[in-house]
This record gives C-alpha cells, sequence and structure tokens, in this order.
C-alpha cells in the first residue's frame, strides 16, 4: 500500500522560507567559523553593480540540484576574504596573501559550502530533496552574477563586522 503522505507535493517554496533559511545559514557560518555577526541589511531582486564597483571581490557559487534547482552566490570583497581566512586559519592577513589565491579560494568555498548548505536543508525539510555541487570561486574585480533563465531571483545583503556580505540565490522548481 502507498503511504498518501510520501506522494504528496511539498508545499510551496515562500519568500519567507527563503527570507529565513538564507539569513539562519549565513548567520550560522559567520558566527560559527568567523566569530563575527552577519547583520541582515536588506533583501533586493536586482543586483547593485557599484557596491564592489573598484574593489577586487571573491564570488562563492555553489548550486542544488533534484527536485528543486538553483544556485547560491556569496559575494564579498577581496580584503574580507582575506580576513575570513586568516579567521579561520589562525594565521595573520599578510600570512595569508603570502601564502595565495589557493588558501582564499579553499577557504570561501568551504564557507560557501556551508552556508549553501544549510539553506539546501531547510528545502530538504520542506520536502525539497537536493544535492548540492561543488563549490566554484571566482576572484576578480567588476564581476557580475548572470540571471538563470526562468529563476526566481532574491538577493540578499549583510553586514558582518563592517564587511557587506551577499548571498544572490536563484532558484528553479525541477
Amino acid at each position: 500500500m502507498v503511504n498518501p503522505a510520501s506522494t504528496a507535493s511539498p508545499p510551496l517554496i515562500t519568500d519567507d522560507l527563503i527570507h529565513k533559511s538564507i539569513i539562519r545559514a549565513v548567520q550560522n557560518v559567520c558566527s560559527t567559523m568567523l566569530k563575527q555577526h552577519a547583520g541582515f541589511v536588506e533583501k533586493t531582486t536586482e543586483p547593485n553593480r557599484e557596491i564592489f564597483k573598484e574593489q577586487n571581490h571573491v564570488f562563492g557559487c555553489v548550486g542544488f540540484l533534484g527536485k528543486i534547482d538553483g544556485m547560491v552566490y556569496l559575494c564579498i570583497t577581496d580584503d574580507f576574504a582575506v580576513n575570513a581566512a586568516s579567521q579561520i586559519l589562525g594565521i595573520s592577513a599578510a600570512e595569508v596573501r603570502a601564502e595565495g589565491d589557493a588558501v582564499i579560494k579553499d577557504v570561501i568555498g568551504e564557507i560557501t559550502n556551508m552556508t549553501v548548505g544549510g539553506f539546501k536543508n531547510a528545502l530538504c525539510d520542506q520536502g525539497y530533496t537536493c544535492k548540492l555541487t561543488l563549490p566554484t570561486i571566482v576572484r576578480g574585480q567588476k564581476l557580475a552574477v548572470a540571471a538563470m533563465k526562468s529563476a526566481t531571483r532574491q538577493i540578499f545583503h549583510f553586514d558582518c563586522d563592517g564587511h557587506r556580505l551577499i548571498a544572490d540565490i536563484q532558484i528553479k522548481l525541477g
């Protein structure tokens, strides 16, 4: 006999679920890994290309695939990435810079993976089972996140010890 609960559709993913889930995920990772509070600042639906205009920055991206598909990009300045790596690795910012790109990419990849994992778990708890992709990290200047075709996009801004952290979420139902 088929259990009717197992064939029922999961509840709709609401803006409130996305909002609460990403705030919880970002705040948990920042407090655990960086020993810093990430205060929610604002939510937008369009990117503000002026925020990191003349600064080098780092984008970490992890996707999720399953009953729901999407991508989460974490966007931070290069200075914040160096500070995060310094905090997590217990070495000075000068030592992080001396180690080079690989150290920063590893740390931002881990932060992104943990954040998106927390977000994904909230979706899975609602019946939207999915798996994570490997993190992708890009560093540069004047970078932008392209919108996924037919995806819902929400952009969340956080202040973490005076640094801006942006979580750009794009979701498509599978």
